[in-house]
């Protein structure tokens, strides 16, 4: 397969850290032309200025938790290059918490955040698609938008909710010629455990041994990336035969099984 990429317009959100970094890095030395959106400026500065092609890579500040500047941001990002192909919906954060003890603005933020904000943005960039006959959604969401555990509440319901938009959105644009691409990656090496939320909402500040030992952020990008050449309408992205690869095979095919071992697990 030649290399799809080549001149292609990218908007990757959540630029600026693990797999958004990862995915600018991959797509830049394929050729492609880079819109990068954080809230970051600083840390968008340091990630186009790493990329061994900075100069085609434009920095668009973002804060996905800013409604109101959705549309504005949407048509700065379709004007500096005439037209977007593909776009990234990769921010978002984790938490922590029983649901007895987890509060209410807690599970809000989480789903402003995770999935409110992609709902937000997507409505704003889908007109831009059917104007130019083609696009790409590549969402990502989590195994825990497949699967619940103890202590994940928040975190689970608002990547649960990508799922049900996403598969929605596919069939509704399928004639549009548009394309939707849900990721649900496992326990992937990045940051996210420190800016993971705790019952009251503060930053869990502490690395999980999972993420520690999970594939690398560059390896899930090259994952991504050939699920998007193969036009994939789902793909898990993380190391096979793991705990989490082997839940998604349980609650698909032994679902009691898969219940039966879940309330029993301890998480981090």
């Amino acid at each position: 397969m030649g290399n799809i990429f080549k001149d292609k317009v990218i908007w990757i959100i959540g630029a600026s850290s693990g797999i958004g970094e990862a995915l600018v890095y991959d797509l830049n030395r394929r050729g492609s032309r880079l819109v990068i959106s954080s809230r970051r400026i600083n840390e968008l500065e340091r990630v186009k200025n790493s990329a061994p092609y900075p100069e085609n890579i434009h920095i668009l500040t973002l804060d996905l938790l800013d409604f109101s500047l959705f549309r504005e941001k949407t048509e700065q990002a379709f004007s500096i290059y005439t037209r977007v192909d593909h776009v990234f919906l990769n921010g978002g954060t984790s938490s922590r918490g029983f649901v007895a003890d987890i509060k209410f603005e807690v599970q809000q933020r989480l789903m402003n955040l995770n999935y409110l904000s992609y709902v937000g943005l997507t409505g704003e960039i889908l007109p831009f698609f059917k104007k130019q006959g083609n696009g790409t959604f590549i969402v990502t969401s989590s195994v825990m938008g497949k699967v619940g555990t103890p202590n994940r509440s928040a975190y689970s319901a608002s990547k649960h909710a990508l799922h049900g938009f996403f598969d929605c959105l596919r069939a509704e644009v399928a004639q549009d010629n548009i394309r939707v691409i849900l990721l649900t990656p496992g326990h992937i090496s990045t940051n996210i455990s420190l800016h993971t939320l705790m019952p009251d909402g503060s930053p869990k500040m502490e690395r999980n041994r999972l993420h520690e030992n999970g594939l690398s952020a560059g390896k899930a990008a090259y994952q991504i990336i050939k699920a998007v050449e193969r036009n994939k309408k789902e793909a898990y992205i993380g190391r096979k035969f793991t705990s989490e690869h082997l839940a998604l095979f349980l609650f698909r095919f032994f679902p009691n099984l898969f219940h039966a071992i879940i309330r029993k697990i301890k998480t981090e």
